[in-house]
């Protein structure tokens, strides 16, 4: 799974999710690719589902890009303890994603493929995704 190795800080703030993605909002490497329409978190074991189902599709003749990498810690405290005592552990780490983000890219297989492998990644993603074609 993806983490990043190593980082300025050890845990950070749950933030804001404002706005929506007005630079990574094209295809840019391959042919089609899978759209966020919501703004949310996606895991690193989320990443990794929707990796294998489309690698599992591409077989050998495709290529896969993954445009997001989990660079945000999540923490929580253990259970029922008493309040005080700082900030809990690291348990995952998250990437956020703003509507019209674009998740993962393919490349080398043919479209139906191209599409239905990127629908069932979909199904994995907590927030509402589309298929989008390269305009190139």
């Amino acid at each position: 799974m993806l983490s990043p190795k190593r980082t300025k800080f050890r845990k950070y703030h749950r933030g804001k999710m404002r706005g929506t993605v007005n630079f990574v909002d094209k295809v840019c490497f391959g042919e089609f690719g899978l759209q966020s329409l919501q703004p949310g978190w996606i895991t690193a074991r989320q990443i990794e589902s929707a990796r294998r189902v489309i690698t599992r599709f591409a077989r050998k003749g495709g290529k896969l890009w993954i445009r997001i990498f989990p660079d945000k810690p999540v923490t929580f405290r253990a259970a029922e303890t008493r309040m005080g005592s700082g900030k809990g552990n690291v348990e995952f780490w998250v990437a956020v994603v703003k509507p019209g983000k674009i998740l993962f890219e393919v490349s080398g297989i043919s479209d139906i493929m191209a599409k239905q492998a990127l629908n069932i990644a979909g199904y994995k993603m907590p927030v509402k995704t589309r298929v989008v074609k390269s305009v190139v």
